[in-house]
């Protein structure tokens, strides 16, 4: 009988304990909840007053600076009335934000992809709950609930960028990837978006605005050059293999993003024995979107054909000896300063599953990478035209 009472005492011990874990869960999604709704609608917010200033200054465009002083007044009366959020420079975001994205935000209104679905939190029925029915661009705000995804830091980066298809592929990036502002600006500032068309078919470059970067096969993710600025090191200095691993090592998470999506760290210097001689492996990783081994070998200088076959070999031990039934074939990259196409198209059988990238120590130069990518794009788009 005592044991009885026992085990039913633990059994209501364990039940009012799983019960309170399961309220605290409750107020934690809740507490998330809030908190993306609230970013959202400072998006919403911001576009409605920048509509507001264009749709005002239109009134009085024949007056010399009446914008300047609009918002100035406007800055003035809002901070008076709600403190904090409303200054100059703002509203002077907010108005940008209205002109970058009003036309985009009509295009999705006539075709239908407002997303209010996958937005519970926002829908276009409860958004009079969340802001005032009563305001002149109610209609407006509905819409934009269903369009914006981000928070208003995150629209304050992208709606300076003047490409349409490479802001487009930061805001699906961003989304998908939970990057922070910071996370956000690095990439864009390390021409993301350029070093991934720039490493594709030609074909595929469109569809990098339409879905972001998509990694279906290993050539997707691969970049031209792998910027690793991250790890501190000078450009002109001398550093071994040996240094340049470690450095990787030291900011891991940091090279992992840079690497792409769906990337694990398994080894370092991993050594396998073969014909009675050891060998190692810089870097093993595993992709688990490819479902496959991932061999780097890093190199200080310039690319030569011995190490392309020192990493076949890598390839070719792990595709027989390691990698299990259900993997795909391991991927080999051959990570080195400088490299030369014609030398790793000469050296590799054609199906090898072997690449060779570049890196470089510091942020390539943007403007050049748009220029290359405009000019490659161009040519794409008049030879489908000749056709």
């Amino acid at each position: 009988m005592a044991k009885e009472k026992a085990n039913k005492k633990v059994e209501e011990i364990n039940d009012t304990t799983d019960f309170f874990s399961r309220v605290a869960s409750v107020i934690e999604q809740a507490r998330k909840f809030v908190g993306r709704t609230a970013d959202l609608t400072m998006s919403v917010t911001y576009f409605e007053i920048g509509r507001m200033i264009v749709e005002k200054e239109q009134e009085g465009k024949a007056r010399a600076g009446y914008g300047k002083e609009l918002i100035a007044g406007l800055s003035n009366f809002l901070t008076a009335k709600f403190k904090k959020g409303f200054s100059e420079t703002n509203l002077k975001n907010a108005r940008f934000f209205y002109t970058a994205y009003s036309e985009r935000l009509k295009k999705a209104v006539e075709k239908g992809q407002l997303l209010t679905a996958e937005l519970p939190a926002i829908q276009t029925n409860r958004i009079g709950q969340l802001l005032t029915a009563e305001l002149d661009g109610y209609e407006t705000m509905k819409q934009a609930a269903g369009f914006f995804r981000l928070g208003w830091t995150h629209y304050t980066v992208l709606m300076r960028i003047e490409n349409e298809q490479e802001r487009r592929f930061y805001e699906i990036e961003t989304e998908r990837e939970n990057w922070t502002v910071e996370q956000l600006k690095r990439q864009y500032h390390s021409s993301l978006y350029e070093r991934l068309a720039l490493s594709r078919d030609k074909n595929e470059v469109m569809r990098l605005a339409r879905e972001g970067m998509t990694v279906d096969k290993p050539r997707d993710m691969l970049k031209s050059p792998l910027v690793l600025d991250f790890l501190g090191m000078a450009e002109d200095a001398s550093y071994s293999e040996t240094k340049l691993e470690n450095a990787i090592i030291t900011k891991l998470q940091d090279f992992l993003l840079e690497l792409g999506k769906g990337f694990l760290f398994e080894a370092r210097q991993k050594r396998f024995t073969f014909d009675e001689r050891s060998f190692f492996v810089d870097l093993v990783l595993y992709n688990r979107l490819l479902q496959c081994y991932v061999l780097i070998d890093l190199k200080a200088d310039e690319l030569k054909h011995q190490d392309l076959g020192q990493v076949l070999m890598y390839v070719n031990y792990f595709d027989r000896y390691v990698k299990k039934d259900f993997e795909k074939p391991t991927i080999g990259i051959l990570l080195c300063k400088e490299k030369n196409d014609n030398i790793v198209e000469l050296t590799l059988p054609k199906d090898a599953n072997i690449y060779a990238s570049a890196y470089s120590l510091y942020l390539p130069d943007k403007t050049l990478l748009q220029s290359k990518l405009a000019e490659w794009i161009q040519e794409f788009e008049d030879e489908h035209s000749t056709k």
